[in-house]
């Protein structure tokens, strides 16, 4: 079953699994690439469209917020699960964005044979599974969607590493959020690829608890020099979201 969300952006809805829905991850990734959080982002109202890929879409939230933040872009979405970008294909309909948006159904390693969307892009977004496949786990064998979305079951953070640095044009920009425990991974698989981590922000739950959720800006070719963002907090001690949060909802 599915339901409609009014995402609160600029009146974007997005149609979701009943039962699941977007994360804060996902509104953080898009403020992040917006240069909402301290990074340098991506410039708004461009006069000339930039071309962004998201890979690993999923329902299409991040394309949908990025395209609403930097009052237009051209956007294409890549998934394997087919029952995600078919929702993301008919919410992109719905919100009167195909002009704009448009989704994929692929697997990331499949892109690599795609001659025509080498070096096109200006910036890639990702939000991809941030967990390692574990075959011997219930479910494994057979994989719902929930477990796709969660779990490297076809890609890892190499190919999704090499994927963005085959799309983007030199000096374009990939904007990730995954978890603080892959860092080192990440960090490997960006320089092996040709991306160079230029800015990194960690966001915790709560003030003095520990990271649960890492961004990452890395640029094609750029020389080495990372910057280290103030961190973000989520939740204030009550369980509200802090004023960080609620601007990059725009609330």
């Amino acid at each position: 079953m599915e339901r409609i969300d009014d995402t609160g952006f600029g009146g974007i809805r997005v149609i979701q699994k009943k039962r699941s829905g977007y994360g804060v991850d996902a509104v953080l990734l898009a403020a992040f690439a917006a240069g909402e959080s301290g990074a340098p982002g991506l410039p708004k109202n461009a006069g000339k469209p930039l071309r962004i890929a998201d890979l690993g879409t999923g329902s299409g939230i991040v394309a949908f917020i990025l395209h609403h933040k930097l009052g237009g872009a051209r956007i294409s979405g890549y998934d394997i699960n087919p029952d995600a970008v078919d929702r993301a294909q008919r919410a992109c309909s719905m919100n009167g964005l195909t002009e704009d948006i448009d989704f994929f159904r692929t697997d990331i390693t499949d892109i690599s044979g795609e001659s025509g969307l080498r070096g096109i892009f200006d910036a890639v977004v990702s939000n991809p599974p941030y967990f390692r496949r574990t075959p011997e786990e219930p479910g494994a064998a057979d994989p719902d969607e929930r477990y796709v979305a969660r779990h490297e079951t076809t890609a890892d953070i190499s190919d999704f590493a090499r994927t963005a640095a085959l799309m983007l044009r030199a000096g374009g920009s990939l904007y990730m959020v995954h978890r603080p425990d892959r860092l080192a991974d990440i960090i490997f698989e960006l320089r092996t690829a040709g991306l160079e981590p230029k800015a990194m922000q960690l966001v915790i739950p709560v003030a003095g608890e520990p990271a649960n959720i890492v961004l990452i800006h890395a640029v094609k070719g750029a020389g080495p020099e990372l910057r280290l963002l103030p961190e973000i907090a989520v939740h204030l001690p009550g369980g509200d979201y802090t004023e960080d949060i609620l601007r990059y909802y725009e609330r």
